[in-house]
């Protein structure tokens, strides 16, 4: 008999962790025994629950997903993590797998991949849906830019100052505090090599950077 795969659902959608629930659960070696609606409640589930795979969708509440992750394989390193999310921009592919994610499917896949994908990510094995992959090939052979030298934070901020928010308004968006971000603007200009904001902001667009990442 398999050994049984304890999973930990990580979605702020609840019809989207039930659906997940049922299908998984029709599995003899799964069982979900836990669910979170956002990172902070999944990374205090990690402990209490130990699970052997979270399934984490990229956009919810609380800390980022790519936070979520990092802060989770810290915790505990013996837990996998499966992103399941609707979007495969090469930078949160990126950023995901970076960060010590072990999988990444999106949520167009069939269910038998989802299945597939659970137990090879428990056993530790790369699991990546194809379009990641894709994604994941054209920027290996794309020309670096200096956009690549930021954490997914600094992007964020960075997206954000290019749709012309204050430093204030930013930190209103990503609850923090303005010395903070006036913080992470700096180092975006001197990673950057610009300036000013205007020339990061010009910088952003050019690379296609938007709020979404």
């Amino acid at each position: 008999m398999n050994q049984m795969i304890r999973i930990l659902l990580a979605d702020d959608h609840a019809v989207v962790r039930e659906g997940l629930r049922g299908l998984l659960e029709q599995q003899s070696d799964m069982r979900v025994i836990a669910e979170a609606g956002d990172g902070a409640v999944a990374l205090e589930l990690l402990m209490s629950e130990r699970p052997d795979v979270i399934v984490l969708d990229m956009k919810m509440p609380g800390p980022s997903a790519v936070e979520t992750i990092g802060e989770a394989k810290r915790l505990r390193p013996e837990t996998q993590v499966l992103v399941f999310t609707s979007y495969a921009e090469d930078s949160q592919v990126r950023d995901a797998l970076a960060a010590g994610a072990t999988g990444y499917l999106l949520k167009d896949a069939l269910r038998d991949d989802l299945v597939r994908a659970v137990r090879e990510v428990a056993a530790g094995r790369a699991w990546l849906h194809p379009q990641a992959q894709r994604q994941m090939l054209d920027w290996m052979r794309r020309p670096p830019s200096p956009i690549e030298t930021l954490t997914a934070r600094e992007r964020s901020v960075l997206a954000l100052l290019a749709e012309g928010l204050s430093n204030k308004q930013i930190a209103r968006k990503l609850a923090l505090t303005e010395g903070t971000v006036k913080g992470y603007v700096s180092q975006v200009l001197d990673k950057l090599s610009v300036a000013d904001r205007t020339q990061a902001a010009l910088l952003a667009h050019r690379e296609g950077l938007t709020s979404a990442e």
